[in-house]
């Protein structure tokens, strides 16, 4: 993974939140770290005697964020709130907007709390491609523990406050100047310093080794390049917008990574595994449509009543998401996504593409893995994303 410091660049910043955007940017730059609003970063910063948090705000992406785009929350308040033993997310988001020092700033990022549990004034968070393709195989955990022993690796844990509150557990004697970062399985990576460019190099040494592990390891033979097989595409949007009940943008990707994919033996268990990232399943749903024949409406009845058995199993008083897929994977054919409009049709081609690439390379070390259906469906039926949906 290349270093894009540039101490020319760097040279300009003013002060440490100019320096938090540049860094900031540097990893939003490469999509093998974060994709489409993944990722946080934060810095800490001394305020009229008061320690301030300033991190990532909701709906900015890490490529494109400006000094505007981070909260600034009071560093005191955030420490307060790891301590409790419980909070739900909507009483923590609630807490941390009442905690800001600028009303008028976005929502802080929901890894605020672990933000302000790392003691150094900069923290780097991403998704990198290479740690949750570790992390995603069989292996993973052995293979983790092996390349990064001066990490703290954590299990699998949801997002949030249930995230911040065990980590908080877990490092109330820890000596954090021995730590060079932090792993969390099945999500991505953390790494600090109180110098922006340390904090950064250190991520970009740490997927570089994983990068490289993977490549001493698998490889991607992509030598399929025409599809063998055919679809009906007007036929098959004409049946995904009735099941959405809305018109959808449809593109049709037929690179040869989606064929060979496309072309699995055993391509619905193969291509039903779940989510690379947990992030990822409010863009495409835990698992994608699949189509092996020309019965295209029986895949859908079938994959409709298949995610309304899911969400029956495991809902409470959730209201439920449209149950229509928002991709398909086709055999021998390639990968067809469903989106809203252009945009959205674009993130979710990036999403399955890296997902792909992920998959593949992680049965190459034992076979891909992804979070557990039930801690999928509380990621996807988040309770964040339900107020909004109620809102």
């Amino acid at each position: 993974m290349k270093n894009l410091w540039d101490d020319t660049q760097a040279s300009v910043c003013k002060n440490d939140l100019a320096l938090r955007v540049y860094t900031s940017n540097l990893l939003g730059e490469n999509d093998a770290l974060v994709l489409h609003g993944g990722g946080n970063t934060s810095v800490k910063i001394k305020e009229n005697g008061e320690d301030i948090l300033y991190v990532k705000g909701s709906g900015w992406d890490l490529v494109s964020i400006k000094e505007e785009g981070f909260a600034p929350v009071r560093l005191s308040a955030l420490l307060e709130m790891a301590k409790l033993e419980s909070l739900s997310d909507t009483d923590m988001v609630l807490g941390q907007k009442a905690a800001m020092t600028n009303p008028e700033a976005p929502n802080p990022s929901v890894e605020a709390i672990l933000h302000a549990l790392i003691p150094f004034k900069f923290v780097d968070h991403t998704h990198a491609d290479a740690i949750v393709t570790l992390s995603n195989s069989k292996e993973g955990e052995a293979l983790i523990a092996e390349l990064f022993p001066d990490f703290l690796i954590i299990p699998y844990v949801m997002p949030g406050f249930i995230l911040a509150h065990t980590i908080h557990k877990m490092t109330k004697d820890f000596d954090w100047q021995k730590c060079r970062g932090i792993i969390l399985h099945h999500h991505g990576i953390f790494t600090f310093d109180d110098d922006a460019r340390r904090s950064y190099e250190k991520m970009i040494e740490a997927v570089t080794a994983a990068e490289t592990f993977l490549d001493s390891r698998t490889t991607l033979s992509l030598n399929i390049s025409e599809p063998k097989a055919h679809l009906d595409t007007d036929t098959l949007k004409a049946l995904i917008e009735k099941a959405k009940g809305q018109k959808v943008v449809m593109a049709i990707d037929q690179s040869p990574l989606a064929l060979k994919y496309a072309s699995q033996t055993h391509l619905k268990a193969f291509a039903t595994r779940g989510v690379l990232t947990p992030e990822h399943i409010i863009r495409t749903k835990r698992i994608p449509l699949v189509i092996k024949d020309r019965d295209m409406a029986g895949a859908i009845t079938e994959y409709l009543a298949a995610y309304m058995a899911y969400f029956n199993h495991y809902a409470e008083n959730e209201t439920m998401l449209n149950p229509a897929p928002n991709y398909a994977v086709v055999k021998e054919y390639g990968v067809v996504l469903f989106g809203k409009n252009e945009k959205e049709t674009h993130i979710l081609r990036d999403i399955v593409t890296h997902t792909m690439q992920a998959v593949l390379r992680a049965d190459q070390l034992g076979g891909y893995r992804s979070i557990s259906e039930k801690d999928s469906f509380e990621m996807e039926y988040w309770e964040l994303e339900q107020a909004k949906i109620k809102a």
